[in-house]
């Protein structure tokens, strides 16, 4: 309930912020169309891809002119044909044309993490391997590419540096050894997942040693992830982490691995190919 609340506020914040950025004090574009024009507008997407960001794009036309209605064909994580008209709004002219930019920058910003996410999700599907995000998130935009990620298909890893522990390689040189660090992480908060870092079999040992829930192997090549998978034997949740592209994602879930992590889903993204068109325009 706490993310869903964060994230509603969030999007409210968002929306405001988007368009003090773009529109500022006015659009003195949009003056240039009478005030009683009213017109009809099809958003569609120039390239496959799955839909995310319907709740930032009411938010934006509602603060903008609660007059326009807005008639959406698809839902967030439906997937989208080249060419497909997937939202009509109906309103003053003025307000579609202002509104514009802001609410297509948002939407081909977040379809383009949840259409990369559900690429990645399609190539291992049958594994049970659940693909991760990570905090390598576009600034200011954590929560919004999080829950890109949902909707391609895929699931949140933390959503910040309160709600789990991940301790990396310069956390444990601070703390004097994994152990100490997991033992500190216990008695902090008990309740909470700890996770550990590792870049060797033999920190591998030792986090499985120190008791840790999650263990990320960072970097580890195909053939030492099948190994690290058999020294776990079950006893810790196995996170695959660096080198994942389309080349060896299906590899890395094959080794029977849990999970695999990947910061390309929110940071290494191209926007889809979306515009708006009016089709028809008139006077009230």
């Amino acid at each position: 309930m706490h993310y869903q609340s964060a994230l509603a506020e969030e999007i409210r914040a968002s929306a405001a912020r988007l368009l003090a950025e773009d529109v500022g004090p006015g659009d003195i574009t949009a003056q240039l169309i009478p005030e009683h024009q009213w017109a009809t507008a099809d958003i569609i997407t120039r390239e496959p891809a799955v839909l995310c960001g319907a709740a930032w794009v009411d938010e934006l036309f509602r603060r903008l002119d609660s007059r326009v209605s807005l008639h959406w064909q698809a839902a967030d994580g439906d997937k989208l044909e080249a060419g497909q008209c997937f939202l009509t709004l109906e309103g003053p002219a003025r307000t579609l044309l202002t509104g514009e930019r802001a609410a297509l920058n948002v939407l081909q910003t977040l379809s383009a993490t949840a259409t990369a996410t559900r690429a990645y999700v399609d190539l291992i599907e049958g594994t049970g391997v659940r693909l991760l995000d990570t905090r390598k998130t576009l600034p200011g935009m954590r929560l919004a590419q999080k829950y890109a990620v949902t909707c391609g298909g895929g699931h949140n890893h933390r959503i910040g540096l309160w709600d789990a522990f991940l301790i990396k390689e310069n956390h444990i040189a601070a703390c004097g050894g994994i152990q100490a660090a997991v033992t500190q992480a216990r008695k902090l908060a008990s309740d909470l997942p700890v996770e550990v870092e590792v870049e060797t079999f033999e920190e591998l040992d030792l986090a499985l040693a120190a008791g840790a829930d999650i263990i990320m192997l960072d970097n580890f090549a195909i053939e030492d992830l099948h190994v690290a998978v058999e020294i776990n034997g079950g006893r810790a949740t196995l996170e695959a982490s660096g080198n994942v592209d389309d080349a060896t994602l299906r590899a890395i879930a094959d080794t029977g691995v849990d999970c695999i992590s990947s910061g390309a889903l929110t940071k290494d993204i191209a926007s889809i190919d979306l515009s708006m068109r009016i089709t028809r325009s008139y006077s009230v």
